[in-house]
């Protein structure tokens, strides 16, 4: 089995990564959470309950593995802090289980203000407000704040005190934003820092030492590929790499050492926020696939736009990530159809391609060509494995495989983490 493998979002995010990582890190020693914040949430059934994590990797659920937050994230203290408490008081033991990059960046008050009023805005992105963006913003800009900067509280308020002095003067409308106090913010981080500063260690010597040692690592990414800030569809995308290449950027991994990169997609498509959608379905199926789903945002509850599958993107994420290796989740959702349709060719203004174009103005304009297969009306959460499924799906498996050039490895047949069928 491979050392190192890397787990990424083939869509727009939302594709079971968490339930993925939840079944797959029984056969790893190390989970890393690469890149994103908490403005994603990845959703795990454990012992019949339903746990939404947002910081901590979704391996913590497996018994003695070790989960990173790695360098690559901009991580809310308060937000981890939550998340360790309910983990805690379900009785799940994190003893030197949990570290958190020196070098991952942290999310202030004023960040989350910004998100917010930029998300109040006409032309908005369609953001989770959780600051993010903001964070990326001040890291890139060199005026944000490591956890490991935490240790110099006089260089911390020196920061603060400039980035507030810019912000009140950026933003001479918001109350918000003129009415914090540098005092109140210092406080806060430092008692939050408090909590946690004992999961701090230099993760990257960490990881590089415990692959040395053979230990197997297993690679988390956040969202999907397609909101990749620059292989996305830009300006509605994240602010950080969701690709495979950002797992060795947001850990400190080198590229050699990462020996499968598998890439996870739903049966059909969806996508939170604003931004163009070739496939969505503004119809009844539309709204079937979205109940029958229950595609609501794990993080904002927001409902999910949905669609039929687009191949041509699939394609492209496949090519972006190196793709090895692919599994489909919610096929289960398409048990009742008679007819199913994929994407198999963009058209834009009568001229059609098999390429995915990352402008989103040309986006906007682009209609599917869509090739009808047969639906396979079965309830497939009987089956466990392949030789039980019904020759529809094989078929509907067998065409995705055959054009994006990527074997499927596994499929969902329902929601509980052993709904899995190896193919």
């Amino acid at each position: 089995m491979s050392k190192i493998t890397v787990l990424t979002g083939l869509q727009w995010g939302d594709e079971g990564k968490g339930k993925m990582i939840d079944l797959l890190s029984p056969k790893y020693d190390i989970v890393v959470r690469y890149q994103g914040g908490a403005n994603a949430g990845h959703t795990i059934v454990f012992n019949n309950k339903k746990y939404i994590l947002h910081l901590i990797p979704s391996g913590i659920f497996t018994k003695n593995i070790k989960c990173v937050i790695g360098n690559g994230t901009v991580v809310d203290l308060e937000a981890l802090i939550d998340e360790i408490e309910i983990l805690k008081h379900e009785g799940i033991n994190l003893n030197n289980r949990v570290f958190l990059s020196k070098d991952a960046h942290i999310i202030l008050s004023y960040h989350k203000i910004i998100d917010s009023i930029n998300e109040s805005k006409e032309d908005k992105l369609g953001t989770t407000k959780r600051g993010i963006g903001p964070c990326y913003i001040d890291k890139y800009a060199r005026t944000g704040i490591k956890v490991q900067d935490l240790s110099h509280p006089e260089k911390v308020s020196k920061i603060i005190e400039k980035n507030l002095e810019v912000l009140k003067n950026s933003f001479r409308n918001s109350e918000e934003i003129h009415s914090l106090k540098i005092e109140v913010i210092l406080d806060k981080l430092f008692t939050n820092y408090e909590l946690i500063k004992h999961l701090v260690i230099d993760t990257q010597d960490y990881l590089y030492k415990s692959y040395k040692k053979g230990k197997r690592i297993l690679m988390e990414g956040a969202q999907g590929t397609l909101l990749d800030i620059d292989f996305g569809t830009y300006p509605f995308v994240t602010s950080s790499h969701p690709i495979s290449g950002g797992a060795c950027i947001g850990s400190g991994l080198p590229p050699t050492f990462v020996d499968d990169v598998v890439g996870i997609f739903k049966a059909y498509t969806t996508r939170v926020g604003e931004g163009p959608f070739v496939t969505e379905l503004i119809d009844e199926t539309g709204q079937y696939i979205l109940k029958k789903g229950n595609e609501y945002g794990a993080t904002t509850g927001r409902p999910r736009r949905c669609g039929w599958l687009d191949l041509v993107a699939l394609k492209y994420s496949c090519s972006i990530n190196g793709v090895t290796s692919m599994i489909m989740t919610k096929t289960d959702v398409l048990n009742d159809f008679d007819k199913i349709n994929v994407c198999i060719k963009y058209d834009i203004n009568g001229k059609k391609t098999d390429r995915f174009i990352t402008d989103s103005e040309l986006l906007k304009i682009t209609k599917p060509v869509y090739k009808q297969l047969n639906g396979w009306k079965y309830d497939i959460s009987k089956c466990s494995k392949k030789k039980d499924l019904p020759k529809n799906l094989i078929k509907y498996i067998s065409f995705i495989e055959n054009y994006t050039g990527v074997k499927i490895k596994f499929i969902s047949s329902g929601p509980s983490r052993e709904q899995f069928i190896k193919m």
